[in-house]
């Protein structure tokens, strides 16, 4: 007979001889444990099982048999009789039946036991898991991301209708290997190429990798290549890299891959696909970044599109403009000579250099169609060197500027990766101390130069860096919308201190920040106060003690445009246009929060004067 819940109780049927009939499989301490459980006393098992009784206590306390929870005490029941009727010589029906109903209730016991370990509900129920589990998830993620034939006919019908006549040029010369676009600003360029790659990517199969200044700034592309997936094919596309399936269900193709990269480009040699590079004149390290792009398209079925506003003469990237680059390094005989200006590029032009180059000036797209810009508007809003730079595709010498462009470079960083304590998302976006800079409008209507507002970081030490958190540019704002703007911003971070240019309608703006704020500092523009402001963010600037996002090149531009000017006072800084300060608004916004800090950096910020009252 097989130990059964009938005769191992206490002076049962094999009272006399129980271990006689055992299986010899069944361990002695497995079966004492259970005898225990169903209410044996220890003297009872010892008797039982001509064990001594010191051995069977001693199992009691070491096993912790009165510590069990009813999950073990019912495992160790199913386990013995499962070993007794698998080592049974002529099973019955009836036993194999036991036994396959045995086995299903020690999965069960099993999956309890996972589950009362930190499990989830898949654990008990394997149909959830099945619905919930690792492949389950990979098959419904390349379900959403799935965009098939007829999608992406939609995708091309809805590209080619939505065109500007300068976009419709770019359109035809995706076979070149490498294309190199000078572009006005706010002419649609980033908008398109991001839908042209991805019609690329899903018709011919290729992966494209997006590289920009800062992961902010590639993020650009993905924002509008998601948004417009969705709005065409009703589809969401998740993920980072995005792995596009192509085709249907039945007939899949192999999917593609959409990579968005910042200053971590560096990090994704291995990677392969067509790369497109954003507002290359104005990336720190072009020349190293283009070896790393140039290795990730080396594959001649894979190209190259450059394309940005200029920037400088002596940026990195002018000599692969110019041909300077290409003839580095080659025999007199070898050399090229390009012609780079507007007339001979208008139109595009594939160069000796295999390069394909075109310059696309605001005029150029409003000529072609292009209605989204009022142009008078723009020349009355920006200064000549400013609109010339900007929409004119001027290159800048930045010889006279007091902030050139490789000395603000330095402080150009990827801040997604490198400000860890920083959410921009997040309703309070950084815990730390924060100062405040505002330059206002230079007119009592709001109707002059934009206002500016930046948040910085302050230091946590003597000698840290500061890091420009966030900026906004205001316009059109009367004095209680500006005074609103400086509250909104204020209440999301621990804002200690805020400076604000006083010496026009700066004024009202104060006498309304002073009710919320009473500390405000207000600084009255003069030439030795001006001086002093440049000199102090020079040396800041200089000892690497300043960053912001390289995505954020109005904040470059803004830098870039002060100058010194000699006038009847003596020597003082402007920025490049007649009429003051201009568009460096940024720029001076920042340097009112930097001057919280006095030159000589040992002194507590806001300045280490005492005052001392005498009697008589």
């Amino acid at each position: 007979m097989v130990p059964g819940p009938d005769n191992l109780a206490p002076g049962g049927p094999n009272s006399t001889g129980l271990a006689d009939r055992l299986p010899p499989e069944i361990p002695a301490r497995i079966l004492a444990r259970g005898l225990y459980w169903r209410f044996w006393s220890v003297q009872q098992i010892s008797d039982e099982l001509r064990i001594s009784y010191n051995t069977v206590h001693s199992w009691k306390v070491r096993d912790d048999w009165d510590g069990a929870s009813p999950l073990e005490r019912a495992t160790n029941e199913t386990l013995c009789r499962y070993l007794s009727l698998i080592w049974k010589e002529n099973k019955s029906g009836s036993d194999f039946k036991e036994i396959d109903l045995l086995g299903r209730q020690m999965e069960r016991q099993a999956r309890i036991g996972k589950y009362q370990d930190g499990g989830n509900e898949a654990d008990l129920n394997p149909k959830v898991k099945n619905r919930t589990g690792p492949a389950a998830q990979a098959k419904k993620d390349a379900a959403k991301n799935r965009i098939t034939p007829d999608m992406i006919a939609a995708l091309r019908e809805d590209f080619e209708a939505s065109l500007f006549g300068h976009q419709e040029v770019w359109a035809k010369t995706t076979s070149q290997r490498t294309r190199m676009i000078l572009k006005s600003r706010q002419i649609g360029a980033t908008w398109y190429f991001a839908r042209e790659r991805l019609l690329v990517a899903l018709e011919e199969g290729k992966n494209q990798i997006f590289v920009s200044a800062s992961r902010a700034q590639a993020n650009i592309f993905r924002t509008y290549i998601v948004q417009w997936v969705q709005k065409v094919c009703g589809v969401s596309l998740k993920g980072d890299p995005i792995v596009i399936q192509r085709g249907g269900e039945e007939e899949p193709e192999d999917p593609v891959e959409l990579y968005f990269l910042g200053t971590n480009y560096r990090t994704a040699q291995g990677y392969h696909g067509d790369v497109i590079i954003d507002e290359a004149f104005w990336i720190y390290g072009f020349e190293e970044l283009f070896k790393v792009a140039s290795a990730m398209a080396t594959h001649k079925i894979y190209t190259r599109t450059i394309f940005s506003t200029p920037s400088t003469l002596a940026h990195e990237a002018y000599p692969m403009w110019s041909g300077e680059r290409f003839n580095k390094r080659r025999a007199k005989a070898d050399k090229i000579r390009i012609d780079i200006s507007h007339a001979a590029l208008a139109a595009g032009s594939l160069g000796p250099d295999g390069i394909w180059r075109q310059i696309v000036t605001v005029f150029d797209a409003v000529a072609k169609g292009f209605d989204l810009v009022d142009v008078e508007e723009l020349q009355r809003e920006n200064s000549v060197d400013e609109f010339d730079m900007l929409f004119r595709c001027i290159f800048m010498d930045d010889g006279a500027s007091m902030f050139p462009f490789d000395v603000m470079r330095r402080c150009m960083v990827d801040s997604w990766d490198v400000w860890r304590d920083y959410q921009p998302h997040h309703p309070r976006p950084y815990a730390g101390e924060v100062w405040l800079g505002y330059d206002p409008n230079a007119s009592e209507s709001g109707t002059g130069d934009d206002a500016a507002l930046v948040a910085i970081a302050a230091p946590s030490e003597i000698g840290g860096k500061f890091r420009v958190l966030e900026k906004k540019r205001l316009r059109g704002l009367d004095f209680a919308g500006q005074d609103r703007a400086i509250r909104d911003m204020a209440a999301r971070y621990d804002v200690t201190k805020i400076a604000i240019d006083t010496t026009g309608v700066g004024k009202a703006v104060v006498q309304l920040v002073a009710k919320w704020f009473p500390t405000v500092e207000p600084i009255t523009y003069s030439v030795q106060t001006k001086s002093q402001m440049v000199y102090k963010a020079k040396h800041v600037i200089t000892s690497n003690r300043l960053e912001f996002d390289a995505g954020w090149l109005d904040v470059m531009q803004a830098f870039m445009a002060i100058r010194p000017e000699v006038n009847k006072q003596g020597v003082t800084f402007v920025a490049s246009r007649a009429g003051g300060v201009g568009h460096a608004d940024l720029a001076w916004a920042i340097m009112n929060a930097l001057y919280f800090e006095p030159l000589d950096i040992s002194e507590p910020p806001g300045g280490g004067s005492t005052v001392e009252i005498f009697g008589d």
